[in-house]
């Protein structure tokens, strides 16, 4: 999760040189890392015994959606790259998995958020301030300088504070309800002190896309735990902000007024000229050109041939799923992300914290894709869908587990008794 957040092995290893590696081959020693990666995490859940088959009963719209991209590989024009490709994504669910069969689900991921952030946020403090010929960059619109930090771009700088700055701050709300002063104290002191190393950072970065769907996600934090939201009811909630949303947008032409304040222009920096294009070199509507396969060839020659900053994607996650696996993709990933919003509406009844956060991370990521295309390939996003989208089945408890619980109960009902009494 910190390589995928910040850059890869090779761009690493490369830092500073200015090299670059071909989009259709890749780069082997991102290849290598990753497949040892993939091998070690099913190792891991092999000796935890996870069952595919139960995952895949309890998660239907993902496994189709998988399936489905495997089956995109056929009429790939580059069924080897797109095979490759394919080979890479398995490690999201894998990853994600590692941490959702872990006993203790929600701690570990926690804990892995927080070991992630040690090394990311600090450092990209670093790069920007003290080593800025790693951490800082140029515009390629209009020459100003830019802040990268331990990312490659802008862009994955303000992407990677707004996944940490959710998650802080969810940290920061549910460590006030801890019991132990001192853990409590340690917990409020560091969600505060990372909060303001990614407020400062998310300045440095100026990508607006990154700061509204910070903002989406904190309001969804924040609002979803106020007494007079029935969580219960949180998909008619969801219904009727779409409805007054479209009905103040066709009202007040609020999308322009948003667009204007970030001060951004109305084709959002060309991403909605590139749209056109590729939507107008989209020969196979209904299949698309196959699994990660439009950014390839001839397509990516006439591309690069009229744009000169040479996009490798369509900056927009649900154009980017059309172009490679067509309707049928995207109605998959539609019903991938409805499914996943079930499952937490449900969860929010039983495991409120943390279906609090899956809940943030899913807006933030539903919104985040208008702008970018992070439904794709090795993205730190799609890591993280994984982790809020998988539905693991927890193990039965052992007879064991069964009668400490049940002791628990029977003296919590006798304390009960007596104080009563």
């Amino acid at each position: 999760m910190t390589i995928t957040t910040t850059r890869f092995v090779s761009q690493w290893i490369n830092l500073g040189s200015g090299q670059s590696v071909s989009m259709a081959e890749g780069s082997p020693v991102d290849a290598l890392y990753f497949s040892i990666l993939i091998m070690a995490g099913m190792r891991i859940l092999a000796l935890r015994r996870v069952v595919v088959g139960d995952i895949l009963r309890n998660n239907p719209w993902m496994a189709a959606f998988f399936i489905y991209s495997f089956l995109a590989i056929a009429w790939s024009d580059f069924p080897f790259v797109a095979f490759k490709r394919y080979i890479k994504i398995l490690g999201h669910p894998v990853m994600a998995l590692i941490i959702l069969s872990d006993p203790d689900p929600v701690n570990a991921f926690r804990t892995v958020m927080k070991r992630c952030a040690y090394i990311i946020m600090p450092l990209s403090v670093l790069l920007i301030k003290y080593y800025p010929q790693y951490g800082r960059g140029f515009d390629a619109w209009v020459g100003g300088a830019t802040n990268n930090g331990a990312m490659l771009t802008k862009s994955e700088l303000g992407l990677g504070c707004m996944l940490f700055g959710l998650f802080f701050l969810w940290n920061l709300l549910t460590a006030r309800r801890i019991e132990d002063s001192r853990i409590r104290r340690e917990e409020l002191l560091l969600s505060t002190g990372f909060l303001c190393i990614i407020g400062w950072l998310l300045h440095m970065a100026q990508s607006s896309t990154s700061l509204v769907t910070l903002l989406i996600g904190a309001a969804t934090i924040s609002m979803i735990g106020m007494p007079i939201i029935n969580k219960r009811f949180i998909g008619t909630y969801v219904v009727v902000a779409g409805l007054v949303a479209v009905w103040a947008e066709f009202t007040f032409d609020v999308y322009d007024t948003v667009v204007k304040l970030l001060g951004k222009n109305p084709t959002l920096t060309d991403r909605t000229e590139v749209w056109e294009d590729c939507l107008a070199l989209a020969s196979h509507p209904l299949f698309g050109e196959g699994f990660e396969s439009f950014w390839l060839g001839e397509r990516l020659d006439i591309l690069w041939a009229k744009w000169w900053w040479q996009p490798n994607q369509a900056h927009n996650g649900y154009i980017e799923t059309y172009l490679n696996t067509g309707i049928i993709g995207v109605f998959l990933l539609v019903g991938l992300l409805i499914s996943t919003f079930r499952k937490i509406r449900i969860d929010l009844l039983s495991d409120f914290d943390f279906a609090r956060l899956r809940l943030a991370f899913l807006f933030a990521i539903i919104f985040y894709n208008y702008t970018e295309a992070t439904f794709k390939g090795v993205s730190i996003v799609w890591t993280v869908f994984h982790i809020i989208a998988i539905e693991y089945p927890r193990p039965l408890k052992t007879r064991t587990e069964q009668v400490v619980q049940h002791q628990r109960r029977f003296r919590y009902s006798q304390f009960r008794y007596k104080k009563t009494s």
